[in-house]
């Protein structure tokens, strides 16, 4: 199922892709229950009420889309071409970032890999997100040095507490593609401190999309190719094989003490071929496109302004 937040005829609506079409599930459902002669009811608010939700509302739209197939009914579902798909999710409690998780993105930053390392973990607040074809902003005054970090995004299903690894992936409700944009000369000031938190979380620095796909279309988060271009040219080609701590055991690490919400977001980590450490270094602009996608995950595209 592909799980997306979208706007058609002036409302924002949430729902499912389905073919060529995207379908308004709350409408799709109230009408599949009074086809059955049941009292109509919505499905759930929001993209997020719905993960919280669980089996039941899953099981529910499942049930709802198979009535439904890929039919365009004025209303309730529209061609992709006729609805502008937003951030699939806009409203996580905590999106939780991961530093250095591939081997090859140390290695370009002359930091030996060492896969009994740690994960590194910072916040990225929600507040950064944005949805595809939304542009990227910041003020020229406060950052010259942005760069785009393209990564797998794991939606965690349900509340997530000591968990272990060989359990871990149970509690994903699915993934998506998350591009970490950072502002390098934030993230590292002058004299070398590390601010993790302001570099990768202004305002748009998030950008999520098209959509999420659950857990049951991916069979293996292990084994997804990454790319990310910029105008066109490929900047990053690698894949989630090379994760030094696979998104199991970045689960499970992050749950020994800190609890996971239905809805919340682990950003895995990014390849290496980032701007920042290319000799020379190339940082985003104005008037470029950023473009990433994840297999399986659709293609994340969004403009510089």
């Amino acid at each position: 199922m592909k799980i997306v937040t979208f706007e058609a005829n002036g409302q924002t609506r949430w729902g499912a892709v389905r073919g060529e079409a995207v379908v308004d599930l709350n409408l799709a459902r109230a009408m599949y229950l009074a086809s059955h002669g049941k009292e109509a009811k919505y499905l759930a608010a929001d993209v997020l009420d719905f993960v919280r939700q669980g089996e039941e509302a899953w099981d529910a739209a499942e049930e709802t889309l198979e009535f439904f197939g890929g039919r365009v009914v004025d209303g309730i579902s529209f061609p992709l071409n006729a609805a502008k798909l937003l951030a699939p999710l806009s409203n996580p409690s905590k999106i939780i970032g991961i530093g250095l998780n591939y081997g090859e993105h140390r290695s370009e930053q002359n930091i030996v890999a060492d896969a009994n390392l740690y994960p590194i973990l910072f916040p990225k607040f929600p507040s950064a997100i944005i949805g595809p074809g939304d542009a990227i902003t910041w003020e020229q005054t406060l950052t010259q040095q942005v760069d785009y970090e393209a990564e797998l995004g794991v939606v965690i299903g349900k509340r997530a507490r000591r968990v272990a690894v060989n359990d871990a992936l149970d509690y994903v409700f699915g993934y998506c593609n998350l591009n970490d944009i950072s502002a390098r000369d934030l993230q590292y000031d002058e004299k070398g401190k590390k601010q993790y938190t302001r570099g990768k979380s202004l305002d748009t620095f998030c950008p999520m999309g098209p959509y999420i796909v659950s857990k049951d279309e991916i069979d293996d988060p292990q084994k997804l190719h990454v790319q990310c271009w910029v105008n066109g040219e490929t900047r990053q080609d690698s894949n989630t094989d090379h994760m030094i701590n696979s998104v199991a055991q970045l689960i499970a690490f992050i749950a020994q003490g800190i609890t996971l919400m239905p809805g919340d977001v682990i950003a895995t980590g990014t390849p290496s071929g980032v701007g920042h450490y290319r000799q020379p270094p190339i940082y985003l602009k104005p008037g470029d496109v950023v473009e990433m996608e994840v297999e399986g995950l659709g293609r994340l595209s969004n403009p510089i302004h």
